[in-house]
């Protein structure tokens, strides 16, 4: 590959055009922080009520083995997949905390256990972490893979300080299109429309992103958090179609609110046209109330976007938390 990766940039390395301070989103000016919005929000809230718990259906192992023309996408929660590309066994923004926050003792928890365990897992080679969110960054996850497996993580640029405190020192850290290649993969950070804070003195200190995983010809694209944009067709422009996008579809409402950094339903559908990819899973909804749509709204909408693109239903899917499906990958 023609780009080479940095392991430990300082946040402001670079003379990114998204850079000016702080990091900021393609084509926008920097932002300012969302604390004044966040309060009109939780102050006129009428969200949706959600059950305190969801049992989870049963369904078999994730498959030991994988043909070197598959890959198996095994749906956790939130924005978890376990993936076995080719063999290259993979985690996404993996959490398996109770709560998604600073503290064990509040803040968003779980209506949703996980769909597998950690325990339940073979070992992992590669962690992708798309942002420094703590329903993405899961700190305690983080550091028992890092004690268990010993994977290779990769997140974007100014997120290895956080992860350091996790005990994990060599992280690499990508920057936009910059890719970083294993002994038979690459990973491309890709741009998203989001934003990052841990507390309230480091907004958008570090970057956001998405990753386009490679194995031979094979491809899997996984989102993270994004709104909608032309960063898709550009991504596909770039680094061609995949053959799997791992696509967000929850915590969008209100649309006047949420619309900047987290698409709806409808837009992750015209995101799989745009990516060109062959099959979508959604995911993001579900597992942690942290916005107010309902539950089971995200699916249902999904299915409707999808029925008014004209789509297949096997184009783009939701999975049971704990399902595994495998998809083909071009030859």
């Amino acid at each position: 590959m023609d780009d080479s990766p940095l392991d430990h940039p300082a946040p402001h390395a670079g003379a990114a055009p998204y850079h000016a301070g702080r990091f900021h989103n393609p084509g926008a000016p920097p932002p300012r922080k969302r604390g004044l919005g966040f309060l009109r929000w939780r102050l006129s809230a009428r969200g949706a009520a959600w059950p305190r718990q969801v049992p989870n259906s049963s369904f078999p192992p994730p498959p030991a083995d994988i043909a070197p023309d598959e890959v198996a996408a095994s749906f956790i929660g939130h924005a978890t997949f376990f993936l076995n590309l080719a063999g290259l066994r993979v985690l996404t923004d993996p959490i398996f905390s109770e709560r998604c926050s600073p503290v064990s003792w509040a803040g968003p928890k779980r209506v949703r256990p996980p769909g597998l365990r950690l325990a339940d897992l073979p070992p992992i080679d590669l962690v992708l972490i798309s942002h420094c969110h703590y329903d993405h960054m899961d700190l305690p996850s983080l550091r028992a893979l890092a004690a268990r497996d010993r994977p290779r993580f990769v997140t974007p640029l100014g997120n290895a300080r956080h992860l350091a405190r996790a005990g994990i020192k060599e992280a690499v850290e990508l920057d936009w299109w910059q890719s970083f290649e294993g002994t038979d993969w690459a990973v491309t950070a890709t741009p998203a429309r989001h934003f990052s804070a841990r507390s309230p003195f480091d907004f958008n200190r570090a970057l956001w992103a998405g990753f386009m995983l490679r194995r031979g010809p094979g491809q899997v694209f996984f989102a993270g958090d994004s709104g909608a944009g032309p960063h898709w067709a550009e991504i596909r422009a770039r680094l061609g179609a995949p053959d799997l996008a791992l696509l967000p579809i929850g915590a969008y409402e209100p649309r006047w609110f949420m619309a900047p950094v987290h698409m709806d339903p409808a837009e992750a559908v015209a995101a799989h046209l745009a990516l060109g990819a062959r099959h979508s899973v959604g995911m993001h909804f579900g597992t942690f109330k942290l916005t107010d749509e309902a539950i089971d709204a995200p699916p249902q909408a999904l299915a409707a976007a999808r029925r008014a693109a004209g789509l297949a239903p096997a184009s783009f899917i939701v999975q049971g938390f704990g399902e595994t499906r495998v998809f083909p990958l071009r030859a």
